[in-house]
């Protein structure tokens, strides 16, 4: 067995452990943190939002010499306006400028033939209103707020209300810190980001909900044992889960670098940069906030609970009793079979 593969097997046994719950105060720092360094970096510098959302032109010439640098800056001299310019496979040149009419594109149009010295008949010139990217971003709130519901919903049925209230918290962690990113680095955001967006939610969401499933078989009758508080139960299934989620996410993650770092960046495929950016920054905010925010905020509410609260002064009054006699507190009353310890215990005492 790999290292990894054993150190998983341990994590699961319950034989080694991190205490990301013990510890959660400073991860809700570290987030605290980064929240607001997603948000003032969008107040500050705001949404470098594609020509789908504000209107423009999308001019793709013949193939032609002039280089991109040129070309953008006979672009921006032709339109008064900041320009965008790829360079296609073929040889051809894709611009891209915002906020141009009708009128306005027409002239552009014109300006770039001569500049370029291209028939102004090849160029092709594609317009966009600012209308359709409105309809774009109010169907895409439209989705995302029943996605929350239908999420919340679920999650409260299928667990509980502070599972589906901590999961919730845990999504609106991720998309800030992603818009946050984009705000910092200026990467276009277009259709493909907000698709990419909303698909880290299911990713974010799966990675929450496989911990949450670990941690609803562990604290089953709960209350009958003196062995574990509800916070010691949610730390394991933690540490259960942990060698999964790491898994997931380093292999969910090189193809979306793959695309991020090679083709948007050595290969300057720049169009791949709207969809994998928000990808890659949500896939690893999902994995973090799954492990380090949700479950942790599921144990804070549930430890204000009246039973909670005398489960734990019951198992620390036991634990303080073995340890003045010098005995090792027992397990009474409670057949701990929902924890991955004693499952693997019995797993190996029938094979032998």
């Amino acid at each position: 067995m790999s290292k990894l593969g054993d150190l998983g097997a341990k994590l699961y046994r319950g034989e080694v452990g991190y205490d990301f719950v013990g510890k959660r105060f400073v991860w809700y720092g570290v987030s605290i943190l980064i929240t607001i360094t997603a948000i003032v970096a969008l107040a500050v510098q705001g949404l470098n939002m594609g020509i789908e959302f504000k209107g423009g032109a999308v001019f793709t010439t013949p193939k032609t010499a002039v280089s991109v640098t040129q070309a953008t800056d006979d672009a921006e001299k032709a339109s008064g306006h900041q320009a965008i310019v790829q360079k296609l496979g073929n040889g051809t040149l894709r611009i891209q400028i915002s906020s141009l009419d009708p009128a306005q594109a027409n002239v552009v149009k014109t300006k770039l033939a001569a500049d370029l010295k291209v028939p102004e008949a090849e160029i092709n010139a594609d317009l966009v209103g600012p209308s359709w990217g409105d309809q774009i971003a109010n169907k895409a709130w439209t989705g995302l707020g029943i996605f929350m519901v239908l999420v919340v919903i679920y999650l409260a049925i299928a667990f509980e209300w502070r599972m589906a209230v901590a999961a919730l918290i845990a999504l609106i962690h991720d998309l800030t810190i992603t818009v946050g990113v984009y705000a910092l680095v200026g990467f276009e955001v277009t259709p493909g980001t907000v698709i990419g967006l909303l698909t880290i939610l299911g990713y974010s969401l799966y990675d929450t909900v496989v911990v949450f499933d670990g941690l609803k078989e562990g604290s089953k009758d709960i209350t009958k044992q003196t062995r574990y508080t509800f916070s010691e139960i949610a730390n394991r299934s933690i540490n259960g889960t942990l060698v999964r989620s790491i898994n997931t996410t380093v292999v969910a993650l090189l193809p979306v670098g793959a695309l991020l770092f090679i083709g948007g960046g050595l290969l300057d495929a720049g169009m791949l940069n709207d969809i994998s950016l928000s990808l890659f920054v949500g896939l690893a905010a999902g994995a973090y906030s799954s492990i380090f925010i949700a479950t942790p905020l599921v144990v804070d509410l549930k430890e204000r609970e009246p039973a909670m609260k005398a489960l734990k002064k019951r198992v620390l009054a036991k634990r303080a009793a073995a340890a003045a006699k010098g005995e090792s507190p027992q397990d009474e009353g409670f057949e701990d079979t929902d924890t991955p310890q004693v499952v693997a215990q019995g797993r190996s005492g029938r094979r032998r």
